[in-house]
């Protein structure tokens, strides 16, 4: 990103400046705020079409409709929930003190933490950048942030506008390569908020561990489905062909594998096969459907299905026609069933349009296999029976559950998005990452007369009545 200040070099020289401007301002008020957050929001609004052409430019092919869709509609719901809730955010919290510390008031006071740090992924470039950055400026934080160079048309553009409506001490955008990302994760940011890969997870949280900077990881994994018996396939396998199939699979809440009942595989697959022809009736030459990111991720998903088909497992293809075209990386899905478990693609999220079915016996045989599974960053869960719902709620791990249907937890400003395990670490959407990129500081405001002065040397009966019902009241 040549426009995107690419030396390591210019990341402590924008780091200075912005740690300079903090502290000459460490607790914007609202009005200021809300204005970086109104910028933002125009900045997107403004310029849709030239971020909808240079995400597909950096695609090869992706609708404009997947990349409003899924990029600029949720950037925009998370930039206004904030504009409209941001200021009740920042009001001092009551809190009760305890019973022996009366008269004395206490409160929690949300702080801005100072100069933030994102480093945003390729597979949706502008959400994953502007989401934290809604918390992060409504939380009164100055921002720094590192775009992918697997996305470059995305991010020399989204630099650009960033420098044109900011100045730099509030927000700015960097670019490069490995190198760079190194150097971005080492920086002594007040918080490090990191979506990527698992591997390079824990590359950015080393990094970040050497100058204690605290981190939000937002990973991946494999997210497994399970359609129960009794559910409607057809329903079950059209949600669940969408939530894989958009952008190619390249989604880190995407179903990477799904759970049938064993009787029923076969029906199941037929109904996926219908519901990817009805959304992409012309196959790999629909203009709606996304293509793989670049040539390394193409060669990285046909070797895992190669492997496959080598191993005897059967291969059901999800389009007619061309099923890969590789001078345009794009890759028809396909359907495994019952791959063994030694498999790459049993091994490794996928992150791509493949998608394993397997069968088990009993909805608890499903269960078991999943617990015994890294905790996945999302769950999806089919099912009629709301009591089973509840029950699996309860008995299994991941960062979050969508329960008939695939993806739409993820949507919603009011719940909070975050992994768990290998999937993760911490929160954010809303007022949950308002409070990940503030200082919840608690504040005790004690009185002229306070109760402590009993509990003061010399010790003598009057303490020693007052312990008696502290240890029965306390």
């Amino acid at each position: 990103m040549d426009r995107a200040l690419p030396f390591s070099s210019d990341l402590h020289a924008a780091y200075a400046q912005q740690r300079a401007a903090f502290r000459a301002d460490p607790y914007p008020p609202w009005a200021l705020r809300r204005d970086r957050l109104r910028r933002l929001l125009h900045l997107l609004t403004t310029h849709e079409q030239r971020i909808c052409e240079a995400v597909g430019s950096d695609f090869g092919q992706r609708a404009p409709a997947e990349t409003q869709v899924l990029d600029l509609v949720p950037s925009l719901s998370a930039l206004r929930h904030a504009m409209r809730h941001g200021r009740a955010w920042m009001r001092s919290r009551r809190a009760s003190p305890g019973i022996w510390f009366r008269p004395a008031s206490a409160q929690v006071l949300p702080q801005p933490l100072g100069v933030v740090g994102i480093i945003a992924p390729w597979n949706y470039p502008l959400y994953l950048a502007v989401g934290p950055l809604a918390s992060a400026l409504a939380a009164g934080n100055r921002a720094m942030v590192k775009v992918s160079e697997y996305a470059p048309n995305f991010g020399r553009l989204f630099a650009d506008l960033v420098r044109e409506a900011f100045d730099p001490e509030e927000l700015i955008v960097f670019g490069g390569g490995a190198e760079q990302a190194a150097a971005f994760s080492a920086l002594p940011f007040d918080h490090l908020l990191f979506t990527g890969s698992t591997a390079v997870g824990k590359h950015v949280m080393a990094a970040a561990s050497s100058r204690l900077v605290p981190v939000t990881l937002e990973l991946g994994g494999k997210s497994p489905a399970v359609v129960t018996p009794g559910f409607d396939l057809r329903l079950a396998a059209r949600r669940i062909v969408y939530g894989k199939l958009v952008n190619a699979g390249q989604t880190c809440v995407a179903p990477d594998h799904v759970h049938v009942p064993r009787e029923q595989l076969d029906e199941f697959a037929r109904a996926c096969v219908d519901a990817a022809r009805e959304m992409y009736p012309a196959g790999l030459q629909s203009p709606d459907y996304c293509s793989v990111i670049d040539q390394r991720q193409y060669l990285r998903l046909g070797a895992m299905l190669e492997q496959a088909r080598a191993a005897g497992v059967r291969v059901l293809p999800l389009f007619d026609g061309e099923q890969m075209h590789d001078e345009r990386h794009r890759m028809a899905p396909v359907l495994l069933l019952d791959p063994p478990p030694q498999l790459q693609v049993m091994q490794e999220e996928i992150f791509g349009p493949l998608l394993p079915l397997l069968g088990y016996e009993r909805p608890e045989q499903a269960v078991e296999r999943i617990n015994e599974q890294p905790r996945p960053l999302a769950l999806y869960w089919f099912d009629d029976d709301a009591r089973r719902s509840d029950w699996v709620l309860h008995n299994t791990h991941s960062g979050g559950v969508t329960l008939n249907d695939t993806l739409m937890h993820v949507a919603q400003d009011e719940l909070p998005f975050g992994g768990i395990g290998p999937s993760g670490m911490g929160h954010y959407h809303g007022r949950w990452g308002f409070d990940t990129f503030s200082k919840l500081k608690p504040v005790l405001r004690q009185r002229r007369l306070a109760g402590t002065a009993l509990v003061r040397p010399p010790y003598g009966e009057t303490l020693r009545r007052l312990l008696g019902l502290m240890k029965r009241w306390g």
